[in-house]
C-alpha cells in the first residue's frame, strides 16, 4: 500500500491518492482516489481496514490532515471524529487497537487516542512540555517519544500508551553544564478584533522586573508555522539565548495562520496577508510593553521565509522599528507565483492566480507596491538559490530600498553542497554574531 502523485512536480503534492500493490505482483490497484491530498495509510491490526489522513475529498490548499477509515478491500471512506487541529499524523496503534495520532495544540505538540467507532480523540500527554517524534511497538504497550521544554534539552522517553507514566532512557545532556539562560514564559493577549493570540516570550539572562529592555520581533514561517515550547538553548534559524545573553527580550508570536489553533484560525489569513496577521504582531509588541518589559522606543525584528515577508511588509507599514532583518522573504507576490516551485500554495492563499480579477489582491499584499513609506534600515539575508522563494524576491526589495537611499545590505548564502538539493533550497540561518544593526 502506497501514496502516489500523477507527477514528480512538488506542487502535485496536492494530488496525492493511495493505492495497493499484492507482494507476489506488480497489479496496482487504486484504494482512495480523491480530489486533494490522501496519504499516512496504515493497516489496522486485523488487517481489514486502511487508515489514512486526507483534505476529504476536495483540495483544501493551505492545509487540513482529518482522519479517515476505509476497508482494505476497496468502498467508501469514513471520517473519524475531527482532531483539535485538523492535521493529524499518524502513529501507529496501542494494545487495545485504537488509533494513536500526534498533532499540535497551541504551542504544545502532543499525542492523542483516537476510537475507530467514531468517538472523539483522548489527550494522553500533559499539557506541559513538548512531548514529540512518537513511534509505538508492534504490540501496541510501548511508545518511544523524545521531550523537552523551554529550559531542558530533548531526551528520549518512552511510556505505556494506557497510563502514559514516562520513563527516560537517554541521558544525552547529562554531563553538559548550559550557561545561565532567560526564562521563557506563555503569554496571550487580544488582537484588534478581539481573537485571542499566543506567543512567546523569552526575557534576557539575569532580567530584573521593572527593567525595561530592547525587544526583538521574531517571526516565523509558513505562514501555517507555528512557534513552540521547545528547548531555548537549542540551534535554529536563530540563536535565541544567544540574544538573550545580550541583554535583548524576545518575542514569538503565532499570529493568525499559524498551526496548531485549528482549521479556522490557520484560515483566518485567507486573502488577508499583511493585515490580520501584522495586527497580531503589533500587538503583541504593545502587550510586552504594557508588561513594563520591552522599551518603548527600542524595538528590532527579523523572520524567514513567510517572516521574512512579514518584514518587508512591517517596513511598509510603520518605522517603530529601529531596524530589521528579512531572510528569504516575499516582497513581490505578483512574480512569486510565477517563479517559485509552489505556486499552488501562494494561490490558495490568494485565492487563485493574479489575472481573471484577482490582481488586485496580489498587490494588495505586496511590499514593494508600499515602498514610498520605508525609512527603516533593512537587511537582507538571501540563498542563492533558493528555488521556494526565488532570489528575485530579494533583489526586488533591495533595489527599491537602494534607490529609496534607505540604509540596507544584502547577504547572499551559497548552495549547502553537504545536503541534498532539494533541502536545502529554502534553508539558511543567521550566526550568533550577525549584527542586527
Amino acid at each position: 500500500m502506497f501514496a502516489h502523485l500523477p507527477t514528480p512536480r512538488i506542487d502535485d503534492r496536492y494530488k496525492a491518492d493511495i493505492s495497493t500493490v499484492p507482494a507476489d505482483s506488480g497489479a496496482v490497484t487504486p484504494l482512495v482516489v480523491w480530489e486533494g491530498t490522501d496519504d499516512s495509510q496504515y493497516f489496522t491490526p486485523c488487517g481489514e481496514y486502511v487508515v489514512f489522513t486526507s483534505h476529504g475529498g476536495q483540495l483544501e490548499g493551505i492545509g487540513i490532515q482529518d482522519l479517515f477509515v476505509v476497508p482494505a478491500s476497496g468502498g467508501e471512506p469514513r471520517p473519524l471524529a475531527h482532531t483539535y487541529d485538523r492535521n493529524a499524523g499518524i502513529v501507529g496503534f496501542d494494545a487495545s487497537g485504537h488509533l494513536l495520532i500526534t498533532e499540535r495544540r497551541n504551542t504544545l505538540p502532543a499525542l492523542y487516542r483516537v476510537p475507530l467507532d467514531g468517538g472523539e480523540p483522548q489527550l494522553l500527554t500533559p499539557e506541559k512540555g513538548i512531548y514529540n517524534m512518537f513511534a509505538v511497538n508492534r504490540e501496541g504497550n510501548r511508545v518511544a517519544f523524545t521531550f523537552e521544554d523551554s529550559a531542558t534539552p530533548r531526551e528520549v522517553w518512552f511510556a505505556n500508551p494506557e497510563t502514559f507514566e514516562p520513563v527516560k532512557v537517554s541521558g544525552a545532556f547529562e554531563d553538559i553544564r548550559f550557561p545561565e539562560f532567560g526564562d521563557t514564559e506563555l503569554l496571550v493577549w487580544e488582537s484588534y478584533d478581539g481573537m485571542e493570540i499566543e506567543g512567546l516570550l523569552t526575557y534576557p539572562v539575569g532580567y530584573k522586573p521593572g527593567d525595561r529592555v530592547p525587544l526583538i520581533l521574531m517571526v516565523h514561517g509558513g505562514p501555517a508555522g507555528v512557534y513552540s515550547q521547545t528547548f531555548t538553548g537549542q540551534g535554529n534559524i536563530y540563536a535565541n539565548q544567544y540574544f538573550a545573553e545580550q541583554g535583548y527580550a524576545l518575542l514569538r508570536p503565532n499570529p493568525r495562520g499559524s498551526t496548531g489553533y485549528g482549521k479556522e484560525f490557520r484560515y483566518a489569513n485567507f486573502q488577508n496577508w499583511g493585515y490580520g496577521d501584522y495586527e497580531d504582531l503589533m500587538s503583541g509588541v504593545d502587550r510586552v510593553i504594557e508588561m513594563g518589559v520591552a522599551h518603548p522606543d527600542s524595538h528590532t525584528e527579523m523572520g524567514w521565509s513567510y517572516g521574512g515577508y512579514m518584514t518587508s511588509w512591517i517596513v511598509t507599514q510603520t518605522d517603530r522599528f529601529k531596524a530589521v532583518s528579512m531572510g528569504a522573504g516575499l516582497s513581490n507576490l505578483v512574480s512569486m507565483v510565477a517563479t517559485t516551485h509552489i505556486p499552488g500554495y501562494l494561490m490558495a492563499h490568494m485565492g487563485g492566480p493574479y489575472w481573471g480579477g484577482n490582481m488586485e489582491s496580489y498587490q494588495r499584499h505586496s511590499a514593494v507596491y508600499f515602498m514610498d513609506n520605508v525609512i527603516t534600515p533593512t537587511q537582507i539575508i538571501h540563498g542563492a538559490k533558493d528555488l521556494r522563494v526565488p532570489l528575485g524576491q530579494a533583489q526586488e526589495f533591495y533595489w527599491a530600498l537602494q534607490e529609496k537611499v534607505v540604509d540596507s545590505e544584502m547577504i547572499l548564502y551559497p548552495p549547502n553542497r553537504s545536503r541534498a538539493y532539494g533541502a536545502q533550497i529554502h534553508s539558511g540561518c543567521i550566526a550568533a554574531d550577525t549584527p542586527l544593526v
